[in-house]
């Protein structure tokens, strides 16, 4: 819902502004309803909340087209930051281990940030030799990323899924 127009407009006195910004004066909200008319144009409430009411002569089509094309102008230049996430285990195999930093610094690459989270299930076998591995791979991690990302956030010692977030280096 945007602001209303015409009539649609409520007030019995206005403050008008003419189309070149040019303040016009409080009258009532036929006259400023016959003013906009006779040049072809809507009256447009601007501030509701004021007193007397502030309404603005305008083509209302062509600012509603200017407000769209502003917005998707923003859109456009607005980059938006993606979590992707890399899955490795506590005891990874080293060919298995490059292919997921490649993966890791091609995401930082795009500009993503990544979530490397370590699966710590199966038996009590793995998750014993889990506990002293999975801090180590995560040294080892951010020692081969280095300069490329920064560490944003490590996950609490209590947590079942062990996992870190790095972000792509300024």
């Amino acid at each position: 819902m945007g602001p209303r127009i015409n009539d649609k407009i409520f007030a019995k006195s206005v403050q008008v502004i003419s189309q070149d910004g040019q303040n016009l004066g409080t009258m009532g909200i036929n006259e400023a309803l016959n003013m906009a008319y006779d040049v072809g144009l809507d009256l447009v409430e601007i501030n509701a909340n004021a007193t007397p009411v502030l309404v603005k002569i305008m083509d209302y089509g062509k600012y509603k087209y200017e407000q769209k094309k502003r917005a998707n102008e923003a859109r456009k230049k607005q980059k938006s930051i993606e979590l992707r996430e890399v899955w490795v285990t506590p005891v990874i195999e080293e060919n298995d281990f490059n292919v997921k930093m490649k993966k890791v610094f091609e995401f930082l690459g795009q500009g993503n940030k990544v979530k490397i989270a370590v699966m710590t299930h199966g038996d009590k076998r793995i998750l014993a030799r889990s506990r002293d591995a999975v801090p180590q791979l995560f040294e080892r991690i951010i020692a081969i990323i280095g300069d490329k990302g920064t560490l944003e956030s490590k996950s609490k010692p209590e947590e079942r899924t062990k996992s870190i977030i790095i972000a792509p280096a300024k």
